[in-house]
């Protein structure tokens, strides 16, 4: 009797020590640069992320638009947009929104 009290108090104690949360010291989240950049949108780039969410995403996955730069894009974009077929108004778009966030 006394080794099944044993056993339950130790997978209890295990059981309870697994389960409890670490507390992490909370850090104030203040909005850099890039935050407050990429969620404010005007329409034009809100159309233009739209469409390179849409168009891009069909045949792969997206890319963040600061893992190229700009001039590492334009032939990118270039290629893309035959594959695509996407027409020159919405290529610019597209181009603009990832520029924005450049």
């Amino acid at each position: 009797m006394k080794a099944k009290i044993l056993i339950l108090t130790a997978v209890t104690l295990l059981l309870v020590s697994c389960g409890t949360k670490k507390s992490v010291p909370a850090v104030a989240a203040t909005p850099t640069v890039t935050e407050t950049k990429a969620t404010e949108l005007t329409p034009e780039l809100a159309e233009g992320k739209n469409l390179y969410d849409n168009s891009c995403a069909r045949c792969h996955k997206l890319y963040e638009p600061k893992k190229f730069s700009q001039e590492e894009w334009k032939p990118i974009l270039t290629r893309m947009q035959k594959k695509a077929h996407l027409d020159d108004v919405q290529m610019a778009s597209i181009s603009n929104y990832i520029t924005s966030q450049l």
